[in-house]
């Protein structure tokens, strides 16, 4: 959103968007451009010698989430470069400059949007503005969000054609993890895709990412495998005690229905309420508070967790497609472009 929206407009519009996930605080630091060999020696302390290897295995789960962000960064500028490229091409073709083609294919073809439209977007985001606040106050500033929301799924759209026409091929590699598929799961043994997802049944972007992992399993019948891991958070009180318990729930085959329960009763997670949620799904209730007392999951979560940090989960949910990284509670699109990718090329 443009800076003249202001403070107020900002907040209503982006509060949600620009939060995906619940993360733990990252440590400010910075890194150097040196490429180190394992065994350099990089300190040596009261005669011992701390290599290079060591280092990365002690912030392992940083740097997996710096491969990333350096494979989103150049594929944005590789998009970009290959956007340039077609749009010059076709701008020629019709003797114009490429701004005037972008102009008559994306900002001339979208409409304002109409009073019906603002009014409803008012409406769904009133709640997040100061009370007695007017639509009337807002109107310019949706106006415009509306419309330059409108013109990027236009341009989307447009630039997606331009490549499918142009036979376009990106051979970039999504940078991938490997992540053992272990937990309970959903989905055939033999499935083309394998989504691992690391959650926190406390996380509230865990509980919205929930709808659009159904989504995906519901998309892809029969091709998609998806594990649940747990990573439960240190600042949710009650995450990682739910954790055990949806492994006692497992054990009584009944994961995933308890999983469902915990998933719309956040609020209620306390040990008490963990064992009425069993009575909820039909569980042996003697033998699950047994289970949960006994924290006899408890080294199964911790592995969970462990496994999470080793390929760079800091914050939930976040899953691997394929071993590809998708982090926070993304809409269901970022999910179809891996999937649609791992499928046609399986």
């Amino acid at each position: 959103m443009k800076s003249t929206f202001g403070i107020a407009a900002a907040a209503f519009a982006f509060a949600v968007l620009l939060s995906t996930g619940c993360d733990k605080a990252k440590p400010a630091g910075s890194a150097s451009s040196q490429e180190l060999s394992p065994d350099t020696v990089v300190a040596t302390v009261a005669g011992d010698n701390i290599t290079a290897a060591q280092v990365d295995e002690s912030v392992k789960s940083q740097l997996a989430q710096m491969e990333k962000q350096k494979f989103q960064i150049r594929k944005q500028g590789l998009e970009k470069m290959i956007n340039d490229k077609l749009v010059k091409a076709e701008a020629q073709k019709k003797g114009v400059s490429p701004e005037q083609f972008i102009k008559s294919e994306v900002d001339e073809k979208v409409s304002p949007p109409s009073d019906q439209q603002v009014e409803e977007f008012f409406n769904q985001n009133a709640a997040r503005l100061p009370p007695g606040s007017k639509l009337e106050t807002y109107k310019t500033q949706i106006v415009n969000y509306l419309t330059q929301t409108q013109k990027q799924q236009r341009a989307q759209a447009f630039y997606d054609q331009l490549r499918k026409d142009n036979k376009v091929v990106m051979k970039m590699s999504e940078p991938r993890q490997k992540v053992e598929a272990k937990g309970p799961a959903r989905g055939p043994e033999n499935a083309r895709v394998t989504v691992v997802e690391f959650s926190d049944f406390q996380c509230p972007f865990c509980s919205k990412a929930h709808d659009t992992v159904e989504q995906v399993m519901q998309t892809y019948p029969g091709k998609v495998r998806l594990v649940f891991r747990n990573f439960p958070l240190e600042f949710h009180k009650n995450a990682a005690k739910a954790a055990e318990a949806a492994m006692c729930a497992n054990e009584q085959g009944k994961f995933w229905e308890y999983h469902d329960v915990l998933f719309k009763n956040q609020q209620t997670l306390e040990v008490a309420q963990l064992k009425d949620h069993a009575k909820e799904v039909g569980l042996d209730t003697t033998t699950f508070a047994s289970c949960v007392d006994s924290g006899k999951y408890k080294k199964l979560v911790d592995e969970d967790m462990a496994a999470g940090q080793k390929v760079g989960v800091s914050g939930t949910p976040a899953f691997f497609i394929n071993g590809v990284f998708l982090n926070g509670a993304q809409p269901f699109d970022e999910f179809k472009k891996v999937i649609d990718q791992e499928l046609a090329g399986s």
